[in-house]
């Protein structure tokens, strides 16, 4: 294990030991000989599957050869969840979240009591897909129906409209109510239901698109094994498979169940993991129609967050900056003496007439500038600045930090603020080799090993790579 493996590996197993306190000492985690074996059987398995499933999302999403549509939105970072209710009428040992508070329906840290404000939002901020959740949404039948009928009256086919449910409530009525409404996919938790398959054929046939999303329970391997093909037989069209996560509120259950924990960006289960990929491989070598797909949480994690704070930095972004990968705004600066800045401006004014892409300080020290006006030229007597910022959308101003709003309707409004990750990197003349590198790199990651500097860019100009490690 390299020192730097090593350095994050302490950072997590910290943070993790932080949330549970006490409790952490009483999980068990893999010894490095135990971690090395799982890690040897997940990459046996992952050369299986190499050239049969299509691994997306940087090596953190398998097969996706036949995704859902919703599930595409969620790549491609345009995909909004509403939370109906918080209540539900099921308890799911694994559920990470307690379930018994009600409340408005929401997203993030937006409430949208009002139905015509929600669908102003998502035509305000470009998604194509919705789905409505909980909590139980059928708990909510009335409400869920108005928001379907709202969204696809206005947005029409340019949305995909999916449910999650534990199918509990589910009748052959209800189930043509929510198509009759718009609803394009319904999304159930058989394991709410001890595996039962009712709620499923009351919906295929009906529901356009139905699909099956559960967690990979280990100890049910053998059941999901053979589930697989009776799914398939009765028209399901996908199999989303997650990974078992700790939380506070599922600690007592998840504790005593004699799983292997990792740790991670959260406390995940080895055992899940390696059974959603055994799941992925047994599909493909049956040759079934249904599409089955491992969403990790490292995925769910890296994607879906990047994805937030790619949308609101859109909103916020000045014209020199570049909005990374990972979804951080990138401001580059050249400072130095007058007559320095003023040879970078003559350049600029060459490369981009119209000053689009770059402005200079009142006191002429100073030019910000995009990133792709600097590659591959020199600057000579200026140093390097690069900054960081996180921006992120919110229901009211905080007032401590700059802020845009973006107005929904004349009724609504949301705020996006804007907030530094930190201090600024200052780069001198021979550092610039090591910021191109991070700047402007091939299809891949360099393979050599990063300077601090380096390092500490990536943190915000990538998305790491590949499934998490099993420290």
């Amino acid at each position: 294990m390299s020192d730097d493996t090593r350095s994050l590996q302490q950072i997590l197993i910290d943070k993790n030991r932080r949330e549970y306190s006490d409790r952490h000492d009483g999980l068990v985690f893999p010894t490095e000989a135990a971690a090395a074996i799982a890690m040897a059987r997940r990459a046996a398995l992952l050369a299986d599957l190499e050239g049969r499933a299509l691994t997306g999302a940087n090596g953190t999403k398998l097969d996706c050869r036949a995704l859902s549509p919703g599930c595409r939105a969620c790549l491609e970072g345009t995909w909004s969840c509403l939370f109906i209710t918080g209540l539900c009428n099921a308890r799911c040992f694994y559920c990470p979240a307690p379930q018994d508070v009600g409340g408005v329906p929401g997203t993030n840290s937006l409430d949208f009591p009002q139905v015509d404000d929600y669908v102003d939002y998502l035509a305000r901020f470009g998604f194509t897909g919705a789905s409505l959740s909980g909590g139980e949404p059928l708990l909510e039948l009335e409400k869920s129906l108005s928001f379907l009928r709202k969204i696809r009256d206005r947005l029409g086919d340019g949305v995909h409209l999916w449910m999650y449910t534990n199918g509990l409530l589910l009748t052959g009525e209800v189930a043509r109510r929510l198509r009759d409404a718009g609803l394009d996919e319904l999304r159930l938790d058989l394991g709410a239901t001890g595996y039962r398959l009712d709620p499923t054929r009351l919906a295929v046939g009906v529901i356009p698109r139905v699909t099956v999303e559960i967690p990979a329970v280990p100890e049910e391997a053998a059941r999901l094994t053979g589930l697989l093909p009776v799914l398939d037989d009765l028209g399901v069209a996908h199999l989303n498979l997650h990974q078992l996560r700790l939380t506070r509120h599922n600690f007592g259950h998840l504790a005593r169940r004699g799983y292997t924990f990792l740790h991670g960006e959260s406390v995940t289960v080895l055992e899940s993991e390696l059974l959603a990929l055994e799941l992925v491989r047994h599909g493909l070598d049956q040759g079934l129609a249904i599409g089955v797909n491992y969403c990790s949480f490292v995925y769910k994690n890296r994607y879906q967050g990047a994805a937030g704070r790619r949308r609101a930095a859109a909103q916020v972004a000045r014209s020199h900056e570049d909005v990374t990968e990972a979804g951080y705004l990138r401001g580059l600066s050249l400072i130095g003496a007058r007559t320095d800045v003023d040879r970078e401006v003559v350049a600029l004014r060459a490369l981009d007439p119209a000053g689009d892409r770059w402005k200079s300080s009142a006191d002429g020290l100073r030019v910000d500038l995009n990133a792709a006006l600097c590659r591959g030229r020199e600057h000579p007597g200026l140093e390097l600045r690069i900054r960081y910022s996180e921006a992120r959308i919110l229901p009211a101003v905080s007032y401590r930090n700059p802020f845009v709003e973006v107005v929904l309707n004349p009724g609504r409004k949301v705020i996006v603020e804007r907030q530094d990750t930190g201090q600024e990197l200052v780069v001198g003349a021979s550092q610039w080799p090591q910021v191109e590198a991070v700047l402007f790199p091939g299809d891949e990651r360099p393979a050599k090993e990063d300077t601090a500097l380096q390092t500490e860019m990536w943190r915000f100009e990538r998305i790491p790579a590949g499934l998490q490690e099993y420290f």
